[in-house]
Parts: C-alpha cells; sequence; structure tokens
C-alpha cells in the first residue's frame, strides 16, 4: 500500500506541474493542475498519518487527506468553466462568479473539514461520513455534469471544431469517482479509492493537456513524454537513497517518509520548472554579460518549442474556420517569442520564402520572429490611410483591436496592469483610456475576431503568394 501511494504521489505531483507549466497564464491549464497537485498532497498526507507515532498527529493528517479529496472537483469544475468558447456569454458570468466564490468554496470546505465534523468525524480506527459529505458531494457532481452540458451546447453552437468525446469520456470516469466517494469512506478497500481517484483524475488531467495542444495547434506526445521521463529520472536521483536507506536500515519511519516526500517534489518541480529556474539563475550569474543571457535564453526557448511543434499539419489545406481560430490564437501570443515560436503558422511556406530572401537561417527562433514581422505587417494594413497614431472612428477599429493590445502590449481591463505616464507614448496612452472609457471588453473581444479574419484572410493571400 505505501508503495501504490509513494507512485501515485509522484505521478500526480508530476501531471498537475506540468499542466500549470504548460502555461500558468490559462486557467484551465492551471485550474487542472491545481486539482491534481492538491490531491497530491492529499496522498501525502494519509501516508505520513499512516507512520506517525502521534494519535493526535495521525488525526490531523487524516482530516487533511479527506478534506483535499474535495478539492480536485472544485478546481475542476474551474477548469471547465473556462473550457467554454471565449464567445459563449455564459463564461463571462460564471468565471466572474468563479473567481471569488471558487476560493471561498475551497478554503471553507478545508475549514469544516479540519475544524468540525460535518463533513466527515474521524475516529481512531477509520473515517466516516458527516452528515454534510453526500451533500457536497452530490453537489460537486451536478456542478460538473451541468458545466460539460454548457460547454457541448455552446460548442454545437459555434464552428470551432473541438474533441468534445474525450472531455465526456473524462467527466464519465470523475462521475465514478465521486460515485466512490459516495459510498462509506471504510466501505472500500483505502487501495482500491485511491487507486480509482488517480486513474480518473490522471485521465481528466490528460484529456485537459490533449486540448489545450489541440487549441493551440501544437502536438502533445513529444512534449508530455519528455517531462516524464526527465520527471522519473530526476525522481530516482533524488529519492533513490532514501529508499535504500529504509529498504536496508530503517525502515518506512516518519521523518525518512517525509524526507523521501520532500525530496520527490524537489525533483519534480526542478523538472518541470527547469527553464524559468535556470533564467533566474542567469540574471544573476550573467548579470555583466547581456549578450550570454540572451543567446542561452534563446536556445533554451528554441529546445522548448521543438517538441510541441506539430509539423503534420497541413496548413495549406486547413479549412477556414481552423485557419482563422489558430490566426487568432497566434495573434494572442504576438508579445509571448517562446509561445509564438510553438505556432504552427510558424511554418507557413510564405515563412519560407521570407527567410530565403533575407538569407536568414531556418531555425525555429527566426521563423517565430519571421512570423511576428509578418503578423505585424498584417496589422498595419489595417491602419487607416492617415498621418494620425490613433482614432475612434469605425473604420480604426479593427486596427485599435489589434494594435494596441499585441503590438503597443497595453491590457485595458487588466487590474493588474498599472502604467506611467512615462511608460506609453501619447497614441497608447489615448487608446488605453479610450478603451477603459467606452469600449466594454466583450466588444473588444468581438471586434478583434473580426480583425483576426482580416489577417487570416491577409496570411492566405501571402502564402499563395509565397507558394
Amino acid at each position: 500500500m505505501l508503495v501504490l501511494e509513494i507512485i501515485t504521489y509522484t505521478l500526480a505531483l508530476w501531471l498537475g506541474l506540468y499542466l500549470i507549466g504548460r502555461d500558468p497564464a490559462k486557467p484551465p491549464l492551471r485550474y487542472a493542475g491545481l486539482g491534481l497537485t492538491a490531491y497530491a498532497v492529499s496522498l501525502a498526507a494519509t501516508t505520513l498519518a499512516t507512520a506517525s507515532p502521534s494519535t493526535l498527529a495521525a488525526a490531523w493528517l487524516t482530516r487533511l487527506h479527506w478534506s483535499l479529496l474535495f478539492m480536485p472537483a472544485i478546481f475542476w469544475l474551474g477548469a471547465m468553466i473556462y473550457l467554454l468558447p471565449d464567445q459563449a456569454p455564459e463564461r463571462d458570468r460564471l468565471s466572474r462568479w468563479w473567481d471569488i466564490g471558487g476560493p471561498a468554496l475551497a478554503i471553507g470546505l478545508i475549514v469544516l473539514g479540519l475544524a468540525t465534523s460535518l463533513i466527515f468525524e474521524v475516529t481512531p480506527d477509520a473515517a466516516r461520513p458527516g452528515p454534510a459529505y453526500p451533500i457536497f458531494v452530490v453537489g460537486l457532481g451536478l456542478c460538473l455534469g451541468a458545466s460539460v452540458a454548457l460547454i457541448v451546447r455552446a460548442y454545437r453552437a459555434t464552428s470551432i471544431k473541438l474533441p468534445l468525446g474525450l472531455l465526456l469520456a473524462a467527466m464519465i470516469f470523475l462521475g465514478l469517482s465521486l460515485g466512490l466517494m459516495l459510498a462509506p469512506l471504510d466501505g472500500l478497500p483505502r487501495g482500491w479509492l485511491v487507486l480509482g481517484m488517480s486513474l480518473d483524475l490522471a485521465i481528466l488531467g490528460v484529456v485537459i493537456a490533449v486540448l489545450d495542444a489541440f487549441a493551440e495547434g501544437e502536438t502533445l506526445l513529444p512534449d508530455f513524454f519528455r517531462s516524464l521521463d526527465g520527471a522519473l529520472l530526476f525522481v530516482l536521483i533524488f529519492a533513490g537513497p532514501v529508499v535504500v536507506t529504509m529498504l536496508l536500515a530503517t525502515g518506512p519511519t516518519l521523518p525518512l517518509l517525509a524526507l523521501l516526500l520532500i525530496n520527490i517534489t524537489a525533483a519534480v518541480a526542478v523538472q518541470i520548472f527547469a527553464d524559468p529556474l535556470q533564467s533566474s539563475l542567469d540574471r544573476v550569474a550573467f548579470a555583466a554579460f547581456p549578450g550570454l543571457r540572451r543567446a542561452r535564453a534563446d536556445l533554451r526557448t528554441t529546445a522548448s518549442a521543438l517538441p510541441r511543434l506539430n509539423e503534420a499539419l497541413d496548413l495549406t489545406n486547413l479549412d477556414e474556420d481552423e485557419f482563422i481560430r489558430l490566426t487568432r490564437r497566434t495573434l494572442s501570443h504576438l508579445g509571448n517569442l517562446p509561445r509564438l515560436a510553438t505556432s504552427p503558422l510558424t511554418r507557413l511556406p510564405v515563412i519560407d520564402s521570407r527567410l530565403a530572401e533575407r538569407d536568414a537561417p531556418d531555425n525555429t527562433l527566426e521563423r517565430a520572429a519571421e512570423l511576428k514581422r509578418l503578423l505585424a505587417e498584417s496589422i498595419a494594413q489595417l491602419k487607416p490611410p492617415t498621418a494620425d497614431s490613433f482614432g475612434t472612428t469605425e473604420e480604426w477599429r479593427h486596427y485599435n483591436a489589434l494594435y494596441f493590445p499585441y503590438v503597443a502590449g497595453i491590457r485595458p481591463y487588466s487590474r493588474r496592469a498599472e502604467y506611467d505616464d512615462d511608460d506609453l507614448d501619447p497614441a497608447a496612452a489615448e487608446a488605453l483610456d479610450w478603451f477603459r472609457t467606452y469600449v466594454p471588453e466583450r466588444t473588444l473581444y468581438n471586434w478583434q475576431n473580426a480583425a483576426a479574419r482580416l489577417v487570416a484572410q491577409h496570411l492566405r493571400e501571402e502564402n499563395g503568394a509565397g507558394e
């Protein structure tokens, strides 16, 4: 049982951090990853509880374990909300509710689980359901089912193709997990419950990663297995000596189990977040060598982008709606060269022609930079023929919707974005004030979609010329 818990903890932690590490700014990945990470912590708590010589400490760790078992379902609910299409009106309403209600629900559940016996009662022998336990399980199941129904209905009303069958299958497995939780806590062998929930959560985590890769036009498996192999190797190096010590000398004592879990956590986290860690170290170690720092950053960007590139995607035969969707997604990454480097649009034939014209090297970063220039040129063509840098008439809307958020880099609706007078040129400052005062966020989104269609049309024309 201990071996099963350690293996499950390792895999759940890796998958959770992998999802977060793919793109922490994306709510579906972030919430799905947090759900798996919370589940991994719950496994760590029960592992330590079984080895604790203190009855009081074991009881608290058991309470923490069962409280955290609800967290994956809560975080998955947040992920489901953000899987709705961007243009779906339900997404705005539900996401606003979730930003406040989701964290409050998670914190309230943990407090109730640790401080009261409403959800479950912890006895010296086992944990038993409390009066509120089935209410929480049924409530979360109904919310998750409703969110899946909303997603299916919303995508059926759009032209966006999404592998919804994968999501439905994953939610069926998660429903089975909730069904297991409705059974008395001591009604099933704990190993079966842990194994069943782990399998279901892993399936749903992989499905979220597949949906994200599909939306970005990327491939998943090479990057997925590279991360998994690296994590397992790091775990073997970090945790292997502790395991050997327990097997040959001390046995699974509480201090060594805690050390083992800490080492596994550090090994997985170091592997997943290796690029940000190396960037931070480079800023310190090579502070006096900016050229070397940039060169190393370029190499890391190339190495990270290559496993995600979907070279099998045939852009020349892609239908119009799908090409527009990929263009819209790529435009949103215009200020992020590493994300731009993973775009399938870097494989457009026109990029080949432009690189050849200026005798530039054909590599991942150069393709991303060329695509950025091409997109910037396409956006510039949307500008009305005038010497002014900014205008508010209808003919300016498409240019304003793409240029200022993606090229100038202003974020008019971000609560965290603060700009000083010296940060922005006069046109960008005027545009920022205009967006915040006169343009609702949904309206800007609709303008960006319409402008992305024009950019996609220009890319197709350029691509035809490049061929």
